[in-house]
């Protein structure tokens, strides 16, 4: 089942709590402050699932006006972020999954978590891509480019999950 993307739950609630009905494009308000999307995508561990989890995260996010003029750094680090998951903290084994959480509301910005089942890292320990034969080096920019991007940028359980946050 390489490249399959596992069930994707779409929220689409109002900040006092109720749920409205997802893909119903009614649901959405034109009052946008009172709004808020969660999404939840699990994805094999196979590089040819980023793009259709990436474009519908995008798409989702147009849609709710969550990335008004920051798509490309919010789509750029989402990206990089489930790339390092799978590449790093899956190994590349297809067998293995990666999540992703995205959520925005107006107040918060967008949040992204990316969540893989590898050992971590240490974050400091990463070489920095702007120095001495990392230069030259084909790979290492990911963590420095979702850093440049992203507003806020966080790695928890050991650096099995990062979150990363635009406003």
């Amino acid at each position: 089942m390489t490249g399959t993307i596992i069930p994707v739950r779409v929220a689409l609630a109002t900040l006092g709590g109720e749920q409205a009905p997802a893909g119903d494009p009614s649901s959405v308000a034109s009052d946008r402050t009172d709004q808020m999307i969660r999404i939840e995508v699990t994805l094999n561990a196979d590089a040819s699932g980023i793009s259709p989890v990436v474009e519908g995260i995008m798409e989702m996010a147009r849609r709710m006006d969550c990335a008004a003029g920051k798509e490309f750094e919010i789509e750029t680090a989402i990206r990089e972020a489930l790339a390092n998951a799978i590449l790093h903290g899956c190994k590349n084994d297809p067998a293995k999954r990666v999540q992703c959480v995205v959520s925005c509301d107006e107040e918060h910005g967008m949040l992204i978590v990316v969540r893989d089942p590898g050992t971590g890292f240490d974050p400091v320990k990463i070489p920095d891509p702007l120095h001495g034969e990392n230069v030259y080096s084909h790979h290492g920019r990911g963590i420095f480019l979702i850093n440049q991007l992203m507003d806020e940028v966080r790695f928890e359980r050991n650096g099995t999950e990062i979150h990363m946050r635009k406003y």
